[in-house]
């Protein structure tokens, strides 16, 4: 067996492709002003960083470059990894690996959570690779060629590495990510956040937030940060000194940056806490909605939703200029037979232009899929979404158990509405309705070629949407109503404009699949009341209800 610890090792880090009808997969849009991706794997650059680093590095996004056979055969090892959408393209480059013989490391928040699916691969790095990587490590040392590596101890945030920024090309990307914290004080039963990273927030210290943003300006980006964690105010105490020294520090560098991140909705009780992020430049932020209905949020946990008049808070944020994307689910065990209508009305009050609509999924190692289990509703190989082509992510694949309320009428009530959020005149209204309520201030000044490609951009979207009649009128009107009313939100508004072309492909895409679920239910419905009719005196009321699912 090769010495892998060697200087001169050759490592392969691959990101494995997303669907590109996935709803964060907004190519469309990033080709418009020169990108060729939205984000950057973040956590693939962690890992090259706690790797060997007298190895010599080369990072493959596959989102942006295909895989090739001399990528293979030019490295001595591969690691890959990600998360549940991943499985199939990451389970392919396994084979494919090795059919050069390389040997492949595989780890991530879906490899740790169902390490069986990933048995082909050689040595599976599961958890948080601080603490899990020094293992694989001394095994490599020690010349085993095959291994699984775990433990429930959680990183020390304070003494992480920087990531690998230099294997990237910061041009590639709309965005690049930071990571703050891990972990989440809250326990949404469906949520599997706190089964990867606690309930305890971890945070890292100012300085090194500060040294990885210097890093970022010495390699030369400019522009959009995004801070990955999963809530970014589970510790409000630490945010709060971490908000003035970022201030700080952008004010001395001319605001080279401006942040979006995720949180919950709290984030609205607390407006000293807004108006410090606001100072920051934060832009955009997604906030887990999850449903409108009270009675489903309190049995799913999702405490910190209850008695939040979703309008209202969301207006709020908003009158600290930053955009509000939110996530909705649908499938909910306590969820009511007017959940569509409830949803559309949610949507449309709040103005939330990029709302991504998904179905429940019980992901694996969740309280809500330990429950399932326990109550015998989950389906078998429920967190495996091996075909790629149509189980992309949530808006498109879930309910992987026995829904309380017939599968079909939620079916058809998230295809009711899809099918309204994601209409032109629909998606527009709310987008003029955000922009006029927002007062965006933004700090950050892109440089003259920036601002030359986001001028094409405009007219780029413009000539796209002048093209049909279903968006032309919806969008001109947008365009001149805010340049009347509140000029100053016209970047935004163009923004989320542009988002629309992604949407509503994605959307067109989704409720195709959809359709096609709800025709195969109603083709076994029929089946079975045919077979019904020629036994109906055998049976009693009760069983043929039962059997049609009525």
């Amino acid at each position: 067996m090769k010495n892998y610890l060697l200087k001169d090792t050759k490592c392969l880090i691959i990101q494995s492709k997303f669907s590109a009808f996935s709803f964060w997969n907004y190519v469309d849009v990033c080709k418009m002003v020169g990108a060729k991706y939205p984000a950057a794997p973040l956590g693939l650059l962690t890992v090259a960083a706690l790797l060997p680093q007298q190895w010599i590095f080369k990072l493959v996004d596959a989102n942006i470059e295909p895989l090739l056979d001399e990528h293979l055969q030019w490295a001595d090892i591969v690691c890959v990894g990600g998360m549940l959408p991943q499985q199939s393209s990451i389970l392919a480059i396994i084979d494919q690996a090795h059919q050069f013989d390389r040997p492949v490391v595989v780890g991530g928040p879906d490899p740790t959570s169902q390490p069986e699916v990933y048995l082909s691969a050689d040595y599976l790095v599961l958890g948080e690779g601080e603490v899990t990587i020094p293992m694989f490590i001394a095994d490599l040392e020690k010349g085993r060629s095959r291994g699984q590596y775990q433990s429930e101890e959680k990183a020390d945030m304070t003494r992480a590495v920087i990531p690998r920024f230099d294997l990237i090309r910061f041009q590639d990307y709309l965005q690049i990510g930071i990571q703050y914290s891990r972990g989440c004080p809250f326990q949404c039963e469906f949520c599997n956040i706190v089964e990867l990273f606690g309930r305890y927030p971890r945070t890292k210290t100012q300085e090194q937030v500060l040294r990885e943003l210097q890093t970022l300006y010495d390699l030369g980006h400019r522009g959009h940060i995004d801070i990955v964690d999963d809530n970014f105010i589970g510790n409000k105490r630490s945010v709060k000194k971490l908000l003035p020294a970022i201030k700080k520090w952008s004010g001395s560098h001319k605001h080279p940056f401006y942040f979006s991140t995720e949180c919950s909705i709290n984030l609205a009780d607390d407006e000293n806490l807004m108006q410090m992020m606001k100072d920051v430049d934060f832009r955009y932020v997604f906030i887990g909605i999850e449903t409108p209905e009270e009675t489903a949020l309190i049995m799913t946990n999702k405490t910190a939703n209850v008695n939040k008049p979703v309008g209202t808070t969301i207006k709020k944020i908003y009158s600290y200029g930053m955009i509000v994307n939110a996530g909705f689910i649908m499938g909910f065990d306590h969820e009511s037979d007017r959940i569509a209508e409830n949803m559309i009305a949610c949507i449309r009050d709040s103005g939330i232009s990029m709302a991504m609509l998904g179905m429940l999924y019980a992901l694996p190692d969740t309280r809500l899929s330990r429950r399932l289990i326990k109550e015998g509703r989950l389906f078998e190989d429920s967190s495996s979404l091996r075909d790629d082509q149509i189980k992309i992510d949530q808006t498109s694949s879930g309910l992987n158990f026995i829904t309380k309320r017939p599968r079909i009428d939620i079916l058809r009530d998230f295809l009711r509405v899809e099918s309204v959020i994601y209409d032109p005149k629909n998606y527009f209204k709310r987008v003029t309705d955000t922009a006029l309520l927002l007062k965006w201030i933004p700090k950050h000044r892109p440089g003259f070629l920036k601002s030359l490609k986001t001028g094409l951009a405009f007219l780029k979207l413009s000539r796209q949407l002048g093209k049909s009649r279903s968006t032309a009128w919806p969008y001109y009107k947008m365009v001149f109503k805010v340049l009347i009313n509140n000029p100053g939100a016209i970047e935004p508004a163009v923004n989320l404009s542009a988002m629309f072309i992604h949407f509503h492909k994605q959307s067109q895409f989704i409720m195709q699949h959809i359709t096609r679920d709800i025709e195969t239910i109603e083709k076994s419905r029929q089946k079975k009341a045919e077979w019904i009719s020629g036994h109906q005196y055998q049976l009693s009321k009760e069983y043929i209800e039962e059997f049609l699912e009525i």
